[in-house]
């Protein structure tokens, strides 16, 4: 197969393979080369069929044209890596697996016995260069923190993770074999790798989310992070092909950083994801050594369980606790390597790219529906429920600004409710002519004058008003003729509490309930929409215990007296007559 794809291609071309060529960054490295157009590239991965999406045309077009050759190699068997790299001159070593399993030997096989088998493989199949893709993981431990760490730093020694570990043993055994029967290698370090495709950083941001830990800042939330774009890292693996085809000394056996060189916010970064994704920004505040007994608590207690459903949290947790910003001057200089996609054109493509994973505002679908949610239809629609459920942001603060003012006025300034009101009506009254005032004199107004009709209060209004209080007026005299009667102890509970709260509630706290309640109203309709389901299941748990306590202390006072009935007590008069005639 190498030769027929060499025939049928340009004598200028370079063959290459590309290993791991269906993972993530194996994916973008692969369109990139086939792009450039003078690469032969074999594609070689574990899976049997390379599995082409309709997003992958171009890999389509090359297999179709003979431009890329697919091959199944597993890295263990080194006599399937041989057979891919007969004939090849450079070899890119990605990752075969974007999420490794939580099994050490597996991995093991895969990363450190992967690697000495490629090194191998390659001695023996005379490959000149060979770039391993490695993660800046390798010089992380889980306390301190790194601020524009360049290569001179040394492996951690101490790994947070267990792939991160494996990783340093292939790091170091590809870097060892530099120079070894005319093979040049050199490894690449990015860091926190995300774009299209992507399997661990943004699906870990997305179930971190789905968790509910996106409600928590931990610590101060000012930890700086470097972010990678896969098609960057991509380029940097070409810009490293070609320093070393130059058989450049400062090159070969060395390791670089590769960042998009925007370092920023962590949790900023989380944060424009998710929101975008529809997901709302975290509220709550965690130190860091709080998080930390938390995490190591919840770490102990499912120690021998299921740890894998922890895995983002405490990802996410190591991510967003520690500061790690790289440099990449070396790489800059050496493997003349700078970003081809900038973080924010980066950060859209990979929103856009997960589309399906977006998930729709609560409080926005019921703008989006005819359908109107269970509160609004219990406030009447209308003006009071698109200022109670924050339609109108403007409006509803307005509004709320406006009785805040009024609960100042009446209840916090120290005097009485008829002075306050008098001085109300006074300072209505002066506003009200100051503005006549001014509009008469010539010097103009912004504010339009007040119709008559806004003073008015219409027939129907009027009678509407009545027709409710005397609507209230009937319930309140039905319910004062059933307590009298003794019918109900279940009424007399409920009138006897509410009296009981009313009353304590009128003599202590009145203003503060009175604030309260405004706060409630404006706050927990809003919270209603979004949360009625929850809150409707938490109600009727309380009201059921409440129900059946209230009935057991019913059932345990003596029964009332049977009602009066007229019919009834003539009957009985006229048989006692009877009996005495």
């Amino acid at each position: 197969m190498p030769k027929e794809i060499g025939d049928s291609t340009d004598k200028h071309s370079k063959t290459c393979v590309v290993l791991g060529g269906r993972g993530f960054i194996g994916r973008a490295l692969v369109e990139r080369l086939l792009k450039l157009g003078n690469w032969i590239v074999r594609v070689a991965d574990s899976s049997k069929s390379p599995e082409l999406k309709p997003t992958e045309p171009l890999l389509t077009d090359a297999i179709s044209s003979g431009r890329a050759a697919y091959f199944q190699v597993d890295v263990r068997d080194k006599s399937q890596i041989v057979e891919a790299l007969r004939g090849v001159s450079v070899v890119f070593f990605t990752d075969s697996m974007d999420l490794f399993p939580q099994d050490f030997y597996l991995c093991y096989k895969v990363i450190v016995q992967g690697a000495k088998n490629v090194v191998k493989a390659c001695r023996e199949c005379g490959v000149k260069r060979l770039i391993y893709n490695s993660s800046a993981d390798v010089v992380f431990d889980d306390v301190h923190d790194i601020h524009g760490g360049d290569e001179s730093l040394p492996y951690s020694g101490q790994f947070w993770d267990m792939v991160a570990d494996l990783r340093t043993q292939a790091e170091a055994l590809i870097l060892s074999a530099n120079g070894a029967d005319d093979l040049l290698t050199c490894a690449l370090r990015p860091c926190n790798v995300f774009g299209p495709g992507d399997q661990q950083l943004i699906p870990l941001l997305v179930n971190m989310a789905k968790s509910n830990w996106d409600k928590f800042i931990i610590g101060s939330g000012n930890n700086l992070s470097d972010f990678t774009y896969v098609d960057n890292v991509a380029h940097a693996h070409i810009c490293a092909e070609e320093s070393l085809s130059a058989q450049m000394d400062t090159v070969s056996g060395k390791a670089f950083f590769i960042t998009n060189l925007e370092p920023m916010k962590f949790r900023e970064f989380a944060f424009l994801f998710l929101e975008r994704l529809g997901h709302p920004r975290p509220f709550i505040n965690i130190p860091t050594h709080v998080a930390e007994h938390i995490f190591s608590l919840i770490k102990l207690l499912h120690r021998k369980s299921d740890f894998k459903k922890l895995d983002p949290s405490i990802s996410i947790y190591k991510l967003a606790s520690c500061t790690r910003t790289f440099s990449c001057l070396a790489a800059q200089k050496h493997i003349k390597y700078s970003p081809v996609v900038s973080l924010k054109e980066a950060m859209t493509l990979t929103v856009d790219s997960f589309s399906n994973l977006a998930i729709e505002p609560v409080f926005m679908r019921y703008r989006c529906s005819d359908e109107p949610s269970k509160i609004e239809k219990l406030l009447g629609g209308g003006q009071v429920a698109d200022i109670l459920l924050w339609r109108d942001e403007r409006k509803t603060f307005i509004c709320f600004a406006l009785l805040g003012f009024m609960y100042h006025w009446f209840f916090l300034s120290g005097n009485t409710f008829v002075s306050s009101l008098a001085q109300l009506l006074l300072l209505t009254i002066i506003l009200l002519c100051g503005h006549h005032v001014i509009q008469l004199s010539g010097y103009g107004s912004t504010v339009l004058r007040l119709p008559p009709s806004c003073f008015e209060i219409s027939e129907v209004n009027v009678r509407s008003f009545f027709y409710a209080m005397k609507c209230m007026w009937d319930k309140v005299e039905c319910l004062i003729k059933s307590l009298a009667q003794g019918e109900d102890w279940l009424i007399f509970f409920k009138v006897a509490s509410f009296m009981y709260v009313f009353k304590w509630v009128v003599s202590q706290y009145l203003v503060h309930a009175i604030g309260l309640a405004l706060v409630f109203v404006f706050s927990m309709c809003f919270v209603y929409e979004q949360y009625g389901e929850k809150i409707d299941e938490i109600a009727v748990i309380v009201y059921t215990i409440a129900s059946k306590l209230t009935i057991l202390l019913a059932s345990k006072l003596p029964k009332p007296n049977s009602s009066y009935n007229p019919l009834t007590e003539k009957g009985s008069n006229r048989s006692l007559l009877d009996d005495r005639q």
